[in-house]
């Protein structure tokens, strides 16, 4: 069997969850190939998937060092530095999978968790947006991509990207919440409650949208009582 074949039956093995064959197959490719990337690429996601991310760079670095060009070895990369919440290195880590010629869905989704998480929204709106481009069933992608336009005063691109992400699952209590929040935000309080119930249909201890109920209910009251006064 050659070190190719091996690394074949080694992502095979890591599908089915058949993590020790996995590695003895790699250990196998490695030895018997030490200069080709694919091995060490392969090895380092394995190292990864079992939460072992600082020894999963080692090999994604490794891989580099034989080939600048290897695309999946900086992804792989980027992963083990977010699963370290080293959230700038990973940014930037993505960013040169891209450069390298990776323009997947994941990896634009992935840097826009990068910026995200270091609350750089303005930055994560772009990465988001290409991400829900390349692949529009993403409802994470569309989650985050909401929470960031409303996080940058696009409030109503917000409300068309929880929309979005409510076609594709009307189950999602979180969507529901922030479109409710949204609507609110809009002046739009019967469309706001109307979420808000959705969302508490969904997941009836979901705080966050009984308090935005009890907020819309009030200031529908409130609006009423100015119409009508006694």
């Amino acid at each position: 069997m050659t070190a190719e074949d091996k690394n074949q039956q080694a992502v095979k093995a890591m599908q089915d969850g058949e993590l020790e064959n996995a590695a003895k197959l790699l250990n196998e490719s490695i030895e018997e190939n030490p200069e080709d990337p694919v091995g060490y690429i392969n090895f380092g996601n394995l190292l990864s998937a079992v939460g072992e991310n600082e020894k999963a760079i080692v090999f994604f670095e490794r891989a580099l060092g034989l080939d600048q060009s290897q695309a999946t070895a900086a992804y792989g990369k980027g992963n083990a530095l977010y699963n370290l919440e080293r959230f700038k290195e990973a940014q930037d880590t993505y960013q040169e999978a891209v450069k390298l010629g990776l323009h997947q869905s994941d990896v634009y989704y992935m840097l826009g968790m990068s910026c995200f998480q270091q609350e750089a929204f303005l930055q994560a709106v772009p990465q988001f947006k290409t991400a829900v481009e390349l692949n529009d069933q993403d409802t994470e992608a569309w989650f985050h991509y909401g929470l960031c336009l409303a996080q940058t005063e696009h409030v109503s691109e917000a409300i068309d990207a929880f929309h979005q992400l409510n076609k594709l699952d009307d189950a999602h209590a979180d969507s529901w919440f922030n479109l409710g929040v949204g609507y609110a935000y809009q002046g739009e309080p019967d469309k706001a409650l109307e979420a808000f119930n959705r969302s508490l249909e969904i997941q009836p201890d979901h705080a966050l949208s009984a308090n935005g109920k009890k907020q819309m209910e009030q200031a529908m009251e409130d609006a009423l009582n100015q119409e009508n006064p006694e």
